[in-house]
């Protein structure tokens, strides 16, 4: 019992990215501005979606969750990393530190199964589209996302559980922006060889199983669309895909380069760099992905603007 009182911290210290004060005031402003435009184009997504009438297709019910990760996910993050870069304590407690790990977690494996029941229904659309409306009903659309929120409860909750039986006791300095696993790892003195293969097998596993997904459903997206014989149609059924694979190309790409590796090899400058992308510019980039290529959100957003305005001037 005395060891384990005696190996308790309170709180932690987080590092941040810099000790530079010129470059955090930098930072701060940088990180600031791209979290107000991450808030501003997630939540109009959402909003666009829920209005318009037109976008309430299976397509947009997963875009408006993922909308809603994405700035969850953010928030999660960035206010306590905007805080520490313009004060000089940057003191995170024990508990707070374990439910910021818990909900980056949690987002981010319910984010990954997102992207695959989206990669599904792109499948279904192009490869089976006289079963469409069946297959991709409003029930089955709940039931995916419902399970990508359930996988997701699942990972966090057994990543903290381990994590929250390890003891630290050398030191409580983390040299991360945020309460991340391989940071935290690295301070535990005890051995952290079994929670090290939990963690790996159920985020191997997250990745690997919502990867193979996607590639399935693409490698038959791909087939299908070489049968098709008129240029028109070809494109039309690149343009449904492209927005999505951009996405998931960005999202995968810096989370298989962050985790799919041992913790000792962890690398505080090309980690942190990679984590300061996925946390807080790949949560701004994405709506930027789904709309801009997307005529239907352009065509959405130019029905609403009216029946605003019209709506104000009655009023």
């Amino acid at each position: 019992m005395s060891r384990r009182n005696s190996t308790h911290v309170s709180d932690f210290i987080l590092m941040g990215l810099t000790d530079s004060e010129e470059i955090q005031l930098v930072l701060f402003m940088l990180f600031l501005l791209i979290y107000l435009i991450t808030v501003l184009l997630n939540a109009g997504m959402m909003l666009i979606i829920h209005l318009d009438l037109q976008l309430h297709i299976p397509m947009y019910f997963f875009l408006s969750h993922l909308s809603f990760l994405d700035l969850s996910y953010s928030t999660v993050i960035t206010p306590k990393t905007l805080q520490n870069l313009l004060t000089s304590t940057k003191c995170i407690s024990y508990l707070n530190c374990f439910t910021q790990m818990y909900f980056f977690v949690f987002f981010g494996a319910t984010e990954c199964f997102l992207l695959s029941s989206m990669a599904y229904d792109r499948y279904v659309a192009i490869c089976n589209p006289l079963h469409y409306p069946v297959v991709t009903s409003t029930r089955r659309c709940c039931s995916l996302v419902f399970g990508s929120y359930l996988i997701g409860f699942m990972d966090a909750f057994v990543n903290v559980l381990c994590m929250n039986r390890l003891h630290f006791c050398n030191s409580n300095i983390i040299y991360h922006f945020f309460c991340d696993a391989p940071p935290v790892l690295a301070l535990s003195c005890t051995d952290t060889h079994d929670t090290e293969i939990t963690i790996s097998i159920f985020a191997g596993s997250t990745l690997m199983v919502s990867l193979l997904t996607i590639s399935v459903s693409y490698v038959s997206i791909l087939s299908t669309i070489l049968k098709i014989t008129s240029t028109s149609g070809k494109q039309k059924a690149f343009s449904i895909c492209a927005s999505h694979l951009l996405g998931v190309t960005i999202f995968y790409s810096t989370l298989i380069f962050t985790y799919l590796k041992p913790s000792k090899s962890y690398s505080l400058g090309k980690d942190q760099v990679a984590s300061v992308f996925y946390t807080i510019v790949i949560p701004m980039l994405n709506p930027l992905v789904y709309s801009l290529r997307n005529k239907e959100v352009k065509n959405a957003l130019i029905r609403i603007m009216p029946k605003r305005k019209g709506s104000r001037q009655l009023k």
